[in-house]
């Protein structure tokens, strides 16, 4: 297989992770094996000139693009899509205890949760907060 092919691969790969997590360094990293593809592409063989062309588009895209990308996600209007689980209802999957967590399904997603208190399974939770990977949750009461 031809060195552009597997930069490409690399590139595409990359591109597709980002998409996934928004959060711009692998953006930077797929378009400098983008450029080790161009590279790979007019000077097959060359290796080290490769590596060369992807770290130096990485490093100055990281460097440069950085700052943009901030301008961007703090411009009136932009909203984490994660942000949007806050004050949404859930339901317990599995039982969360004070000091441990459980499982909380919010829409179509599960959440691993935490909580203040015990709350059982099958009870309805409101998103309080929310972290990475983990919701803290608290009981909905109805008014």
């Amino acid at each position: 297989m031809s060195a552009w092919i597997v930069w490409l691969i690399i590139a595409g790969l990359l591109l597709v992770a980002e998409m996934t997590t928004l959060t711009f360094y692998l953006l930077w990293l797929g378009l400098g094996a983008l450029a080790g593809a161009v590279v790979a592409f007019v000077l097959p063989g060359s290796w080290p000139l490769q590596i060369i062309a992807a770290c130096v588009v990485a490093v100055l895209l990281t460097f440069f693009g950085r700052p943009l990308a901030s301008r961007m996600q703090g411009k009136r209007g932009y909203r984490d899509a994660v942000d949007e689980l806050i004050g949404k209802k859930g339901e317990v999957v599995e039982p969360i205890d004070v000091g441990g967590m459980g499982i909380v399904r919010i829409g179509t997603e599960t959440w691993s949760a935490t909580a203040d208190e015990r709350i059982e399974a099958g009870e309805t939770v409101i998103v309080e907060s929310r972290g990475t990977a983990v919701v803290h949750v608290i009981k909905y009461k109805e008014v």
